[in-house]
């Protein structure tokens, strides 16, 4: 039995106690009392097939996974700025430069397929990992008889689907959860993958047609809540029923306005105690056919026009609709604003919900760092060191050799002038750098100053000065009292 505190009060014993967990005939209590495995194995694959069919059928699910996918990946994706130092702690400016090159020639072509680069593979492995909660690459480095990397590092990735990792694959003697083999401390030592995916056509998925993949080899990106959590689950799993009550009830709104614009009318013939139905039917149905501006002159003695009103569309679905949408937005750690597309507001209450909004974004956006982007530019280091494309310098900390930025996108201004002040602010007294800036705005601060040192050294081919706050000027001969000239800067107009 458990064991039940009791305070004393005024010489009486008194229980203490949680009201939420007392019986209640008013509270349903639900609870959930498996393990993380155990909850995921009950229900991760029908949250997943219903997270697909939202991203196939409803367009607020749809925009969801992109505001998602643009917020914490990008365009540009996550760059990857080197930082290799050398003894003196200081960054090895030569060294670092032949990272990016090779690095450059690598996201071309990261994967064995030739068909995405690396910012568009990461935005798919996101966008995989947000809708069905989880996504598997798996590395494959050195020379391969059947493989032709594409690329100078010899160095490839396979995108996987979650499909082929069998959630219904369980051997507990061999410690096997939904597909993934652990050791005795619960870390993943191989994945028994299907070979072909079990949803095609031309596919009968077996036990025996699994494949064994060491865990070294597979990255898995995924979702998670709890501790010891083998397997992913959908961002949606806490929206899926409001989203599909949002899209039922617009979609019973737009046929009632359907119905409403079909518009119906009705012949009251006298009142009740006057009408008889068999004596006043006419002998020839009459046709009364609407048309603008119509006037009625055939009603019968006492008989008058009625139309249906059917008050549609609902005056009050706006307000219902956003307050759905703020829940989904919540539930999904996006912002309300951006998955609405409703930006009404001053420029403070828009600023604060980008601010906490962004607080979530940058949290998913570390995570995928910390289980993809970290991960793969390390094991491309390997290889490069393994293929011989890149040599260690005397000069260089072999312990630093991994070191890196990783840019993730940044948090748009909403006021670009007060934002620009503000960092020439902080900048002016010390307290953030410029290359820091630089990479608040998603660009890697040595490609900046290379284009703005190219830059102004075609400014001075050209015989023109570089002011710093008017750019390129010309200069123009002025007379002296000599008879000589001097130059005098024009700014541009």
């Amino acid at each position: 039995m458990g064991k039940q505190v009791i305070h004393w009060r005024g010489g009486q014993p008194v229980k203490a106690y949680y009201e939420a967990a007392r019986p209640d005939q008013q509270r349903k209590r639900r609870r959930e009392t498996g393990s993380a495995d155990t909850a995921v194995l009950r229900a991760g694959l029908s949250l997943r097939e219903q997270a697909r069919h939202l991203d196939q059928n409803h367009d607020i699910a749809r925009g969801v996974l992109d505001v998602l996918v643009k917020n914490t990946i990008g365009h540009a994706g996550i760059q990857v700025d080197p930082m290799p130092r050398d003894r003196e702690g200081r960054v090895h400016k030569a060294f670092a430069r032949r990272m990016r090159q090779l690095w450059r020639d690598w996201e071309k072509k990261p994967e064995v397929t030739h068909q995405l680069d690396w910012p568009a593979m990461q935005r798919l492995i996101a966008r995989t990992r947000y809708r069905d909660g989880e996504a598997l690459i798996q590395q494959i480095k050195g020379v391969q008889d059947t493989l032709d990397h594409g690329t100078k590092v010899p160095y490839s990735l396979e995108a996987i689907e979650p499909d082929l990792l069998p959630m219904d694959y369980n051997d507990h003697n061999q410690r096997i959860v939904a597909g993934v083999q652990h050791n005795g401390w619960g870390r993943p030592r191989f994945y028994h993958l299907y070979r072909e995916h079990p949803g095609s056509a031309y596919t009968l998925p077996t036990a025996q047609q699994l494949r064994t993949v060491p865990a070294d080899r597979i990255l898995h990106a995924k979702l998670v809540d709890r501790f010891n959590q083998t397997r992913g689950v959908s961002i949606f799993a806490s929206v899926l029923l409001r989203l599909d009550d949002i899209k039922d009830y617009e979609e019973s709104e737009r046929i009632a306005a359907k119905v409403a614009a079909s518009m119906a009318a009705y012949i009251k013939k006298g009142d009740a105690a006057s009408y008889d139905p068999v004596e006043d039917e006419d002998e020839d149905p009459r046709d009364l056919r609407f048309r603008p501006g119509m006037v009625f002159d055939t009603l019968m003695p006492g008989e008058e026009i009625g139309t249906i009103d059917t008050s549609r569309p609902n005056t009050n679905l706006q307000q219902h609709r956003d307050g759905q949408l703020r829940a989904v937005a919540s539930g999904t750690n996006t912002t309300a604003s951006s998955i609405s597309k409703n930006y009404d507001g001053t420029y403070s209450a828009q600023r604060q919900e980008l601010v906490e909004g962004w607080g979530a974004y940058q949290i998913l956006a570390a995570d995928f760092v910390s289980q993809v982007s970290r991960p793969v530019y390390e094991a491309w280091i390997q290889a490069a060191l393994e293929d011989g494309q890149l040599l260690i310098p005397q000069d260089l900390d072999p312990d630093t050799i991994n070191d890196a930025q990783y840019i993730a996108p940044q948090m748009p201004w909403i006021d670009p002038q007060k934002e620009a002040n503000s960092f020439v602010t902080l900048e002016s007294a010390g307290y953030i750098s410029a290359p820091e800036i630089i990479r608040r705005t998603g660009r890697n601060p040595d490609d900046v100053l290379e284009q703005e040192t190219a830059w102004r050294e075609q400014v001075r081919e050209r015989g023109m000065n570089f002011d710093p706050v008017f750019g390129p000027v010309e200069s123009e001969p002025q007379p002296t009292q000599e008879g000589g000239t001097n130059a005098r800067v024009r700014s541009i107009k």
